[in-house]
């Protein structure tokens, strides 16, 4: 009886606290009071609804608290469901359901495991509705091995083959990375659903097996089953050639999914990943009502297929649509900027950020820290990362690793030490700055790094730190050390190591050494036409031209096709592509005859014309007007005539610059007192006054 009084006191004081007011309040009837839960907007009206229930003795109804408990929990105070919850006392499992699973919706997923295990502790048995949501819990928590734990309690508790319970192991598994876990689960199951097999999609997609997502989903087209929406957005990912996103077009039309914008949406990604950019427009201009998802999906297919211009005048036409785009779009129009390397389209971008205001502050600025670094602009890219209110890992080794681009090295380092004042390293950094030292050359700082990554930071080295230290050793001329340090590698070397060695191969010409490398690259990475092109360039450079020839008939035997090299400039806003002996441009004539006299004049300071870099089998007095026909020449002469003296001229190659290039680059840049910026596949080059900024070490 004492007991009894205590608790009506504590409900009494509990109603007071809900709402002072409570007396003046009408008591709930037990027939409307779910409506009126339902009803409450706020947390206020839901604790003035919650006292008077209290008073009424309505809220010992457990039907009535699992609706408060809900309620609670959908309008963000998790603290008043769990009190409720607390309150009962009750062993009902479908209450310990409906708590944990308001932990789960309120991302409170430490909490849903913990109440679990007290579940347990306290004798109620799990169901079937209890593990999905225990299993989605472990999942947000990347807890494999808790999930092994719970998994483990299912088929004790005897829900081994209940397709929910099933379902949500096949999709955590997946998400913590246990692909072959999701599999077992999935080849175990006696009855599958429809979510059964597009689980069984979505984690191999995630985890990059797309060759056997897609071959499970046709295995499920061939048990007759119609996939849905989330099947089909699953397999999608995983569609690597245009006659397999021709056969998912067929499979969306049958099943009446083609007039989904989401699937529209997903569809024109899938045409641009295979190469089919004009397919996907197509898609693009046929939806009617273009949403901002439909938007930003072609602009980022425009991105990813390396058609920049086309992604920007996209954006341009969002923009006076009045669409209202996110973060997310801006963070591809800056993926097209950065391939494009055009400063003013940077400052575009970056103005637009700054007019707007985004969430995910430190997402954009350093995406913004990236672009000016691909930009050729190290002075923005600084100014950005100074203003920055907060940094990550991620901001300090864009910084760093825009550095060693332009190699400075020293700074690189510079910030690295400032870097380990307030953050650990990891990983990605310490691949920033290897690279940064091997680009300018520091080779007993980069042997102290790689060494402090276990000694220091515990942290193991990857095949790209073993990349970055052939390439620093390679540069230097040390190739046998290089050798020597990949013979004594823990791991396995792949295609990026050797790469490397083949790179300070063609540097230093040591054809045996280049041999040895190429044997390995070619049974690593068969289908790199890179890797034949520089053997084969290593053989002509030396002299070996039935060599050279051999490898060419590889190639073309093999169907691997050399990429064709450009130069792009951006000049008043506009950019301008030019290749070897391009006679496209309106100008080409004046560009021509502009070019003949600049040669001539940087002929007179010294420059003596490189024919090694000519590859054809020529005269040599033609070898020299070959040369003078470079991309990177034409872009330059281009970019003199149409801006005005003293403007930095800025240039960007697709493919490593030329050397003959280079050493006229620098003998241009004297006789015309233009600062020049080149961007390559590798890294920039800075060039002022007859010198370049990698100080020849490239």
């Amino acid at each position: 009886m004492m007991r009894k009084q205590t608790l009506q006191r504590a409900l009494h004081n509990l109603a007071e606290q809900l709402n002072p007011n409570i007396l003046i309040h009408p008591i709930p009837d037990s027939s409307t009071c779910i409506s009126l839960i339902k009803q409450c907007k706020t947390i206020e009206s839901l604790k003035s609804l919650h006292a008077s229930m209290i008073r009424s003795h309505l809220h010992l109804n457990l039907f009535f608290s699992t609706n408060l408990i809900t309620q609670y929990s959908s309008l963000g105070s998790i603290s008043h469901s769990y009190s409720i919850f607390s309150s009962t006392q009750t062993s009902d499992v479908f209450l310990w359901n409906v708590m944990i699973r308001c932990f789960v919706e309120s991302s409170c997923y430490d909490r849903a495991v913990r109440l679990y295990c007290r579940m347990k502790e306290y004798g109620v048995r799990p169901d079937n509705y209890t593990f999905p949501f225990v299993v989605k819990a472990c999942g947000h928590l990347q807890d494999v091995k808790l999930c092994r734990v719970v998994h483990g309690d299912v088929i004790e508790f005897g829900y081994e083959y209940d397709v929910f319970v099933d379902n949500s192991l096949i999709t955590v598994y997946g998400k913590c990375e246990q692909v072959e876990l999701s599999r077992q689960v999935f080849d175990r199951m006696s009855d599958r659903s429809l979510v059964s097999w597009s689980a069984m999609i979505g984690a191999y997609a995630q985890n990059g097996f797309y060759k056997e997502g897609f071959s499970v989903f046709r295995m499920m087209l061939s048990e007759r089953i119609k996939p849905n929406r989330v099947a089909v957005l699953n397999v999608i990912p995983c569609v690597s050639s245009e006659t397999d996103a021709d056969e998912i077009s067929g499979v969306i039309v049958d099943s009446r999914l083609d007039l989904e914008q989401s699937i529209q949406n997903a569809a024109m990604v899938m045409y641009s990943k295979c190469g089919r950019i004009d397919i996907a427009r197509r898609i693009f201009e046929k939806i009617p009502d273009k949403d901002l998802v439909t938007w930003s999906s072609m602009i980022e297919a425009y991105a990813q297929a390396d058609k920049p211009i086309e992604a920007l005048d996209l954006f341009k036409q969002l923009k006076l649509q009045k669409v209202q785009y996110d973060y997310v779009t801006i963070l591809s129009v800056i993926r097209a900027c950065s391939s494009l390397g055009s400063l003013r389209q940077a400052q575009f971008i970056h103005g637009v950020i700054t007019r707007c205001s985004f969430q995910n502050e430190l997402i954009l600025e350093t995406a913004l820290i990236d672009l000016y670094v691909k930009c050729g602009s190290l002075e923005y890219a600084r100014k950005v990362f100074e203003r920055m209110r907060k940094r990550n890992l991620i901001s300090w080794s864009t910084i760093i690793s825009g550095y060693g681009m332009h190699g400075r090295g020293r700074e690189a380092l510079l910030l690295f030490d400032q870097m380990k004042e307030t953050e650990k390293p990891d990983h990605i950094t310490f691949v920033s700055v290897l690279s940064a030292c091997g680009h300018a050359g520091l080779i007993a700082e980069g042997w102290s790094c790689f060494h402090s990554m276990t000694k220091d930071f515990g942290l193991t080295p990857t095949s790209e730190h073993y990349a970055c230290m052939v390439d620093l050793l390679g540069r230097a001329g040390q190739l046998n050390e290089a050798r020597e340090f990949i013979n004594n590698m823990l791991i396995k070397p792949e295609s990026g190591v050797w790469g490397a060695l083949l790179g300070a191969c063609r540097i230093h010409s040591n054809v045996e050494l280049a041999e040895f490398a190429a044997k390995s690259l070619f049974e690593l990475d068969p289908e790199n036409p890179g890797r034949y092109v520089l053997l084969s360039n290593i053989y002509k450079s030396m002299g070996k031209r039935e060599e050279a020839d051999r490898i060419r008939a590889v190639m073309k035997r093999k169907g691997v096709k050399k990429a064709a090299g450009h130069t792009i400039i951006d000049v008043k806003n506009k950019m301008y592509k030019f290749v070897v002996g391009d006679k496209s441009n309106p100008q080409t004539e004046l560009i021509h005859k502009e070019l003949e006299i600049l040669m001539e004049r940087i002929r007179r300071e010294g420059y003596v014309p490189d024919t090694n870099f000519v590859l054809h089998d020529v005269e040599e007095e033609m070898k020299e007007k070959m040369l003078y026909l470079h991309s990177e020449k034409l872009a330059i002469v281009y970019g003199i005539l149409n801006s005005s003296p003293g403007t930095v001229i800025r240039i960007k190659k697709n493919l490593r610059v030329c050397g003959d290039c280079h050493t006229a680059t620098k003998f241009i840049s004297k006789v015309t007192g233009r600062e020049i910026v080149v961007r390559d596949s590798h890294r920039f080059h800075h060039f002022k006054g007859g010198e370049c900024s990698c100080g020849d070490y490239w």
